[in-house]
């Protein structure tokens, strides 16, 4: 049973950086390198711009996002931003991909439980990955293009499990935050178990969070919990909103829920 258990885990933790279900047409983008010393390593990063860039009057705000690579969920993410703006159905948004070297070193914080260490030969890495976005990545987009000073981030699975930490840890880092499938199952559900606390030091700025559970019983019961401790803590200027989907599977859920997602979030 406890291997069964851990194949679970396991699964729903690589799934969105080994298996490409859809092969989505790869947009337009630029791409450039960063060195990063929090990470110790050379990241590729690629940006999407959408229609209304050319307009060399008008700065942008700016999605993020970890999986961020062209063999990724870069080009699905940026062709539904495309079809969302030209529907007017959301704001314009700059995409910002950020390729994935170690997907769960970075992605997660650290655990005192022995099968989460068994996915990866490091893990834990979260803090050193946020601080990369925050001191290196973030200021280096700014440079380069024309931004606002509306950005937002968004993840799926371990990559919604980051979103979901930095939005409790470190919420000044987005205006938005946008979370598929967390897997706060982490750590002995330990996230949760701090949150709390959390959002007891939140800060006054306003703030979006809309996150999204499947049928997967160790996600639904965590997302499940998640929204009940933000109903039982309400933040004055914080909106968010849960989706529950109980038709959706853990692999089917980010292209199910990603549209609606997006036109909650920046509407």
């Amino acid at each position: 049973m406890k291997l069964l258990v851990f194949l679970s885990l396991f699964f729903i933790g690589i799934y969105p950086s080994n298996i490409v279900l859809n092969q989505d047409p790869i947009p337009n983008h630029e791409t450039f390198a960063i060195d990063s010393r929090h990470v110790n390593e050379k990241r590729v990063i690629n940006v999407w711009f959408p229609e209304e860039y050319k307009n060399p009057t008008i700065s942008f705000p700016v999605l993020y996002m970890p999986d961020g690579g062209i063999k990724e969920d870069f080009p699905h993410i940026a062709n539904t931003l495309s079809k969302l703006i030209k529907s007017k159905k959301i704001k314009p948004f700059i995409l910002v991909g950020i390729e994935n070297t170690e997907r769960r070193r970075d992605l997660t914080p650290p655990t005192s439980v022995s099968t989460d260490k068994e996915i990866a030969p490091i893990v834990g890495g979260s803090e050193a990955f946020r601080k990369f976005i925050k001191e290196e990545l973030i200021p280096e987009i700014n440079s380069k293009y024309r931004t606002s000073d509306e950005k937002g981030i968004l993840g799926e699975s371990l990559a919604g499990l980051f979103v979901t930490e930095t939005f409790l840890l470190s919420p000044e880092t987005f205006d938005y935050y946008i979370a598929f499938d967390p897997s706060l199952w982490w750590n002995n559900q330990q996230l949760l178990k701090d949150a709390s606390n959390y959002l007891n030091a939140f800060p006054k700025a306003s703030k979006r969070f809309w996150f999204a559970g499947s049928s997967a019983k160790d996600i639904f019961k965590n997302t499940n919990s998640l929204s009940e401790i933000l109903s039982k803590n309400a933040v004055p200027n914080l909106k968010w909103n849960y989706s529950p989907e109980k038709k959706e599977k853990h692999h089917t859920i980010f292209r199910a829920t990603k549209e609606k997602a997006f036109i909650w979030t920046f509407n």
